[in-house]
Parts: C-alpha cells; structure tokens; sequence
C-alpha cells in the first residue's frame, strides 16, 4: 500500500515537473533574408548554438527566410518577430526615422551585435561590355526584391548618382536565389547584392557564364562614405570568384543583429551568451565569419541603443 502509494506521489511529482519544464519552454524567431544569403546563415548558426542549452534555458529558436533588412524590421517592430539581422545603414535609419523609415520611427529597436562587412556588390556577364558602375545605365539589371536591404541601397546609390530604376533598360526585381539563374539564362546583364563574401549565390552566377565583378567608385560614393558613419570603403578580394583575379573595390556596411526592447532582458541575454560563449564555433560555421573580432561585434555599425540583455552580458566578459 505505502509503494504504491510513494509511486503515486512520485508519477505525480514527474507530471509536475514536467508541465514546470513545458512552461518555461519559449520560443523566439530570428529574421534572415534569402536562403542563399549569408543573413540566412547568421539566423540558422546563432538557432543552432542558442538549441544547444535548450534544456537548460528553456528557449527553442527558428530562424525562416525573409525578404530581408527591411522586411525583418518591420517584423520586429510590429512584435511578429523577436530578432533579425540587417544592414547597420538600415538599423540607423529605423531608429532615426530617416530615408525608408520616414515617419515609420523604430523606437523600440536595439542592437545587440554586428557580424561581418558586406561589400555593395555588383556582378556582370562578360558580353554585357560593362566594367564600370556607370555602364549599367541603358542595361537590364536586377535591382532586388523589395523590402531587401539590397534593394534599398541600390537606390541609395542611385540617388548619389542622380540617376534612378529607370536609367535602366530593365530593373527587375527577383530575389537573391533568383539573381544567378537570371543572368545564366541572359535575363539580365548585371545584378546587385550587398552580401558576405564568399558568397553562394555570386559563385554560382561566376561559373555558370563568364562575368566579373564590378567596381563601385567615384566622386558620388566617396561623398557618400564622407557622409554616413555607417558606410565605409569595402575591397572584394580577386581571385574569390571565377573571372575577377584583381581586387575589386567598391564600399559596403556591416550585417547587424537586432532586436526589440520589449524583448526580455533574459533572452537577449542567453542567445548573446550562446554566440560568445561558443565563438570558435560560430566563427567556423561560415567562412564570411572567419575574421570576426568580438571586441568589434560590440561596437563596429550599432547605431540603435545596446539592449541591456546584451549589454549585460559584455560588461560580465569585461568589454565594457
């Protein structure tokens, strides 16, 4: 009777246990952009490490394709979304409430880490005969799907050139996994893509037709450079990709990781701690992470205020 009874009492205490775990249990989503993209890496390494200590911390992270910077703001601001990466120019405009963000202000925005640079990357079939920038106009080009940060910046140097989409001959708008199939086919002559290096989508346009990288220089983007803190000079290293041998320069921004405020601290705080307190890891699971310096992450294309989960974290690791 006093067994059966002790067995009854622990099944009891087992159930309790288990529904306390179940409730403890949350669940956050990561933004990232196209599945080719480095964004989708960043979402997909920092799921992998946060999963690790689920049992731990209780936390289960997903990181789906999105449209992208801009798309995964908006998610994020609209509390669809608990994280996401994007272009540090389009973390600063968000929280300013400038350019895209024109009274669409992100209050709630904060940062939390940067990732790599990410060079505004331009790529042309051989037969186009462009080997500058300024050759595009007249030519079919993929401008980026909307509500990327590509797309975005594309038009931010278009507008630095007093030029716009309709300089072009076409400006379609297909999506970075997209991009490399159109120009095999010759559907377009060039396309654009602010993205990590070595990128799949740029090997595959590289060695399914003869194309080079192309760079993008000139008075219009120093001034922009000059002008915005969180642009800067950017080099695609030659060699990287089939037909550029000679280093390619052009500017580019960092890829940023974002969240909201009324994010909780903890979680903030637990994934921040997944990252870091794995780098080695993190810094293996793609070669655009390679050269990464936490003492950079922490600082290098923040524009946003720290979320004091993160901020937590750096001031216990002494970095700040």
């Amino acid at each position: 009777m006093t067994m059966t009874y002790l067995k009854t009492l622990s099944l009891v205490g087992a159930m309790a246990l288990a529904t306390g775990a179940a409730a403890e249990e949350r669940f956050i989503t990561i933004g990232t952009g196209g599945q080719t993209g480095v964004y989708f890496v960043v979402g997909q390494s920092i799921c992998r490490l946060v999963n690790r200590d689920t049992a731990t911390t209780g936390l289960k992270c997903t990181a789906p394709s999105t449209g992208g910077s801009i798309a995964n703001i908006n998610a994020i601001a609209a509390g669809d979304m608990d994280m996401g990466v994007a272009q540090s120019d389009w973390q600063y405009h968000a929280y300013n409430g400038s350019s895209e963000f024109e009274g669409k202000k992100v209050d709630k925005l904060r940062a939390v880490f940067s990732v790599h640079g990410e060079p505004f990357t331009v790529v042309a079939r051989k037969d186009s005969g462009a080997t500058t920038f300024d050759d595009l106009f007249g030519k079919r080009v993929n401008v980026g799907n909307p509500g990327s940060g590509q797309r975005a910046t594309m038009e931010v140097v278009l507008n630095a050139m007093g030029k716009s989409d309709a300089d072009f001959a076409l400006a379609s708008e297909l999506k970075p996994a997209e991009q490399a199939a159109a120009l095999g086919d010759n559907k377009v002559d060039a396309i654009i893509y602010t993205v990590g290096h070595p990128n799949g989508s740029i090997q595959e346009a590289t060695s399914t037709v003869d194309a080079i990288l192309l760079p993008v220089t000139g008075e219009a983007i120093d001034k922009l450079v000059a002008d915005n803190a969180y642009y800067a000079k950017a080099v695609i290293p030659g060699g990287m990709y089939a037909g550029t041998d000679n280093d390619v320069e052009t500017f580019g921004v960092k890829a940023t990781f974002v969240t909201s405020a009324d994010v909780p601290d903890d979680v903030v705080y637990e994934v921040v701690k997944a990252v870091f307190d794995n780098f080695d890891r993190f810094k293996g699971l793609h070669p655009a992470f390679a050269n990464l310096k936490e003492e950079d992450m922490i600082k290098d294309g923040l524009s946003a205020p720290l979320h004091p989960g993160a901020e937590k974290y750096y001031k216990e690791r002494g970095w700040m």
